[in-house]
Parts: C-alpha cells; structure tokens; sequence
C-alpha cells in the first residue's frame, strides 16, 4: 500500500507529539493508533506499525534516561529480559487468543490507577520504601506487563509507572526512566514478532519512527529538569485520555 508525499510529513509530525508525551506519561498510542487506523491499512499491520515507531521512541527516551542518571540500565536487566519474554509470549498468544477480555477488563483497572493517582496526591513526589525487592517484583511484572503488552498493550507505561511507584518504592521522575526500559524491551520482542509475519509497513511505521526519536529527546529532557511536577499532572491526563478512548472503543 503506498501513500501520497503528503501524508509523510503529517505521519512525522504525530511521532514526534506521540514521542513527546510518552516520553514523560506514556499514552503515545491514543494519539498514534488512530492514525495509523485512518490510513487505511489492516489493522493487524496497523499494530504491527505502531509497535515499529513505538520501538524508536521507546528506545530513545530510555537511552536519554540513562545517560542523564535517572536510571541503571545494569539494575533494570532482570526486568528487561523478563518483560522482552513475556511480550514475545504475548505477540504469539494475541494470533490466537480473543483480546476482547482484556478490551472489558482494562478500563476497569486504569479508572481505579486514576482515582488512586488523583486521590493520593503526594504519591511519586519522592522515593519510598519498597514493597517487594526488585529480584521479586522484576519477575512478577516483566513477565505480566510484557505479556500484556504484547497481547493488547494500550496503558501499559501507566500500569508500568504506578507499579513502580507503587510496589517498588520510586518516586514518577525514576518511574517514568524505568518504564522506558521496560517498553523499549517488549516493543523490541513484539515488533521481531510481527516484522516475522510480514505484519510492519516499513515506509510509514520508519517515518513516524523518526519523529518518535525526536519527541522522546525532548521529553526525557523536560523529566529531567521539571521532575514530577511535570510528570504528574500529564500522567493523570494520559490515563484518562487512554481511559477515554477505551470506553469509546468498546461502546462508542
């Protein structure tokens, strides 16, 4: 399927938006995937896309965060490898299990992430003690949120960051970091996934790939030096927005 010069441009410019915002919330896909749905293509190419210009951003966010110190990318391995299988398992499950469970049930769990987030409003402004120790919490949700993202994904950066929040103790500046990492690694897993089945629109899904490059630098930078001040607010904004268009998705 081609498309006119025109639409380039255009398909850069969402990547770089996308890049931006989920470099510092997550929730790039409610602005991507309805995109890549108007163009026309199918849809399991349509995620397979997304996951191609997703990787980009994921990767380039995670590397800023990394070389800026808010996070170890030695410390994050065990969670990388575990969440790098667990997507794989859940690219391959999502070709033969029906996703629509998960359609019901996720909305559910990202309006209580909200009410929580709103309702705790010193939650993430510093590091707290842990709830499970990182050889524990690694295993546990590197396998569960791979898989999920994997298999169905929208909201995975905020299940991932109020995890992290949450469970292991890090306040939304270092959450956000390791987020990062971890979608960077089930982006990787699934995308060779649909790259294996033919399922990735090269010229387009590269397009946005670039602009997503672009975003995620500049919002890693913006985490930086405004920390969860910044984070915060557009993390609860994100999730209603991902919440929204859920809801609009299943009864829309």
């Amino acid at each position: 399927m081609t498309f006119p010069l025109w639409a380039y441009p255009l398909l850069f410019l969402t990547g770089v938006v996308a890049g931006l915002v989920d470099a510092i919330a997550g929730g790039g896909g409610v602005l991507t995937l309805p995109v890549l749905l108007s163009t026309g293509l199918p849809v399991g190419t349509v995620l397979g896309t997304n996951k191609l210009q997703a990787t980009f951003g994921s990767l380039s966010a995670a590397w800023s965060y990394v070389r800026s110190g808010v996070v170890s990318f030695r410390a994050c391995l065990p969670g990388i490898a575990f969440t790098f299988a667990g997507s794989l398992a859940g690219a391959w499950a999502v070709q033969r299990i029906d996703s629509r469970i998960l359609g019901d049930l996720i909305p559910w769990l990202l309006a209580a992430i909200l009410a929580y987030t709103i309702f705790k409003p010193k939650l993430g402004e510093a590091s707290a003690v842990p709830r499970l120790s990182p050889r524990v919490f690694f295993p546990v949700f590197g396998l569960g949120l791979g898989f999920y993202d994997g298999f169905f994904g929208p909201g995975v950066g905020s299940f991932w960051t109020i995890a992290l929040v949450v469970v292991l103790g890090r306040d939304f500046v270092g959450a956000t970091g390791v987020t990062k990492l971890m979608n960077a690694a089930s982006n990787v897993a699934a995308l060779l996934f649909f790259l294996a089945i033919g399922q990735v629109h090269l010229p387009v899904g590269l397009t946005m790939g670039v602009g997503q490059m672009v975003g995620a630098r500049m919002g890693a930078r913006l985490v930086v030096t405004r920390g969860a001040r910044l984070v915060r607010p557009l993390f609860i904004v994100m999730v209603t927005l991902v919440l929204a268009r859920l809801l609009w998705v299943r009864f829309g």
